[in-house]
């Protein structure tokens, strides 16, 4: 049986490990991971607006990974509309990137149950397997976390070098153009920045509980028997 020491990190990691699942599903299924500020450039142009007047032309947009909304802004009014990224705007994308970042997640997802199991596993019991003991829990916990960053790390790659808000904006767009003026990342994606954080903490935790610390001796006094003593 483990210490109550051990078992307090590992119950702490195994609710770690559960918090990050939930961050990960959260995040996908949210459709805010990005929103920005987009030109009507056609409207603008057509009037030759100045910048008092750009405001009539500047709307917004939102997006995640399965689908958004955007407020066009060309001289008329605000008109709200909604997309999802399949089956049609997936195609127009980079596809093999977008799917990527879903695939990365959800292999994200299937490790941090797997840490959240043996996180529990270890609580309870020790493990005889390595694999499902500490040296195990940091393999899951490190490929739940790599998931993550790299997932992340693809997300920026699409918006950043393949301009995929600018390539949303302008989806099924025949008449007007619209370009960038504001991007920012949002909730979503700080959700799962934060997931990986979570098995980064796990991983030092697990690291804690392999650390032997030196126990506390108590000195007992060694009593002295005297004639006197054994007379009383």
């Amino acid at each position: 049986m483990p210490g109550c020491f051990k078992k307090t990190l590992f119950a702490l990691a195994s609710l770690i490990s559960f918090a990050s699942f939930i961050l990960i599903v959260v995040a996908m299924g949210t459709p805010k991971w990005m929103t920005g500020k987009i030109l009507c450039k056609t409207g603008a142009d057509l009037v030759n607006a100045t910048d008092p007047e750009l405001v009539k032309f500047i709307g917004e947009i939102y997006y995640g990974l399965f689908r958004g909304g955007k407020i066009r802004q060309c001289g008329l009014g605000g008109r709200r509309s909604k997309f999802t990224i399949f089956p049609h705007m997936v195609k127009k994308l980079n596809t093999g990137l977008h799917v990527m970042i879903i695939m990365f997640l959800c292999v994200a997802i299937l490790f941090s149950l797997v840490s959240f199991g043996f996180c529990i596993l270890n609580a309870i019991k020790v493990p005889y397997r390595a694999i499902t003991g500490p040296a195990g829990l940091c393999l899951w916990n490190f490929l739940a976390g790599g998931f993550i960053v790299l997932s992340v790390t693809s997300f920026m790659a699409a918006v950043k070098l393949h301009h995929l808000t600018e390539r949303i904006a302008n989806f099924r767009e025949n008449v007007f153009q619209f370009i960038i003026l504001e991007e920012e990342f949002e909730d979503c994606f700080w959700l799962c920045v934060a997931g990986a954080t979570a098995h980064a903490v796990n991983l030092l935790l697990v690291a804690i509980s392999g650390i032997n610390f030196p126990k506390i001796k108590t000195k007992t006094e060694e009593a002295n028997v005297t004639a006197e003593d054994i007379m009383y």
